[in-house]
């Protein structure tokens, strides 16, 4: 894989992941992702519009004038987020009524425009649209996690309802690990949101910490460093 493709793939799963490190769309990805199937169903959708928007716009960001960039990237990705609304309410309307008001409001996710504008806008079209692939991917990993850790606190289940997004052979995907008399309201609601991303993103660091730990006491790290010394 060409060297700037792996940068691509570790920037959008991991460095510079949209949601863990950028902390852009926040706004859906802490309100629809109460469930498993939600945020996968929210996921996908975002990573099919920035894939759209950003081939889209790698491929007229010759002809179009640098002074209306912005409003002709936002006219592209809000054609992608109509396309995808309508497939959404064609072909899985159960969930289309379950997100509701925030798949049109993709077209308002600064990851999407910060892409266009910080890549898409600057290179050819095959790594603009694998860049817009590894940001969804990495946004809609991000999504799952986050998903999956509210709905089992909260409801004790995994892949409730999965059968909106893929059809009634997937209702029996639903698994159910725990057994509530009540629900914990707290993972389900707003704050149990906000408490479950800041374990995600604490998570990250402490991992990142760990790493850079482990590279400092490298014995190549460690000769270099000698060297280095021995030179001054």
């Amino acid at each position: 894989m060409d060297s700037e493709y792996q940068t691509l793939t570790r920037d959008g799963l991991w460095e510079n992941n949209p949601a863990l490190v950028q902390l852009l769309g926040l706004c859906p990805l802490l309100a629809v992702t109460g469930t498993v199937t939600n945020a996968l169903g929210l996921g996908l959708a975002t990573m099919l519009v920035l894939i759209g928007s950003n081939l889209t716009v790698s491929l007229v960001r010759n002809f179009v004038p640098k002074e209306i960039r912005i409003p002709v990237f936002v006219i592209v990705i809000a054609t992608f987020v109509t396309l995808v609304e309508l497939l959404m309410n064609a072909f899985t309307y159960g969930l289309f009524m379950a997100l509701g008001i925030f798949i049109p409001l993709i077209v308002t996710n600064c990851a999407i425009i910060g892409r266009a504008e910080a890549y898409a806008s600057k290179n050819p079209w095959p790594k603009a649209a694998y860049d817009g692939f590894v940001m969804g991917l990495g946004f809609a990993f991000v999504l799952v996690a986050l998903g999956a850790l509210r709905e089992l606190l909260g409801q004790g289940t995994l892949l409730d309802g999965a059968e909106m997004l893929l059809g009634e052979w997937a209702r029996d995907l639903r698994i159910q690990l725990i057994q509530f008399d009540y629900p914990l309201l707290l993972a389900i609601l707003p704050p149990g949101a906000f408490i479950g991303m800041g374990f995600l993103i604490a998570g990250k660091n402490w991992l990142d910490a760990r790493r850079q730990r482990k590279a400092a006491q490298s014995p190549v790290v460690k000769a270099q460093r000698a060297r280095v010394t021995t030179v001054n």
